[in-house]
C-alpha cells in the first residue's frame, strides 16, 4: 500500500490560543463553522476530546439531499496545542495551534483521499478552515 498524498491547510485567527482551541473543540461551536459552503451545515456534532475518544460531526446539504457523518478517533491530544486523528476511513490527520503576534495560527495536515482531485480537498478543507477563523473571530 503506498502512502497517502499529505495537504497542509492553514488560517491565521485572530484570537487567543485558548479561544481558537475552544472554538474548535466545542460542540455547539464546531457546529456553527463545520461546512466548507452555505449551502451545506452541520447539525449535529459530538466530541469526547481524549485520546481514544471519538467525534462525530454531522455534514449535510442545507436542502437534505445528501450528507455523511465525518468522524473518527483522537490519538494524540495536547490542550491548546495540537490534535491527531485516525478517521474511520484509515486516514490520519493533525492539527495545530501556534501562537503568532497576537493571533494563533492553526494548520491541519491530512491524508487526501481517493475519490476526489487533491486540489478539491485543499479547497474544501481551507473553506470550512476560513469558516472557523471567521466564526472564532466574531465570537
Amino acid at each position: 500500500m503506498h502512502m497517502a498524498e499529505r495537504i497542509t491547510v492553514e488560517v491565521l485567527v485572530d484570537a487567543t490560543a485558548d479561544m481558537a482551541w475552544q472554538c474548535f473543540t466545542q460542540p455547539e461551536h464546531i457546529m456553527q463553522w463545520n461546512h466548507a459552503s452555505d449551502d451545506w451545515r452541520c447539525p449535529r456534532a459530538e466530541n469526547d476530546l481524549r485520546v481514544g475518544g471519538r467525534f462525530v460531526s454531522r455534514m449535510e446539504a442545507v436542502d437534505g439531499s445528501e450528507g455523511f457523518d465525518f468522524s473518527g478517533v483522537y490519538t494524540a491530544v495536547v490542550p491548546h496545542e495540537r490534535i491527531a486523528y485516525t478517521m474511520d476511513d484509515g486516514r490520519t490527520a493533525e492539527v495545530t495551534f501556534a501562537v503568532e503576534g497576537a493571533g494563533t495560527c492553526v494548520v491541519t495536515v491530512f491524508d487526501a483521499e481517493r475519490e476526489n482531485p487533491p486540489e478539491l480537498q485543499r479547497a474544501g478543507w481551507q473553506a470550512i478552515l476560513d469558516n472557523f477563523k471567521k466564526h472564532t473571530e466574531a465570537a
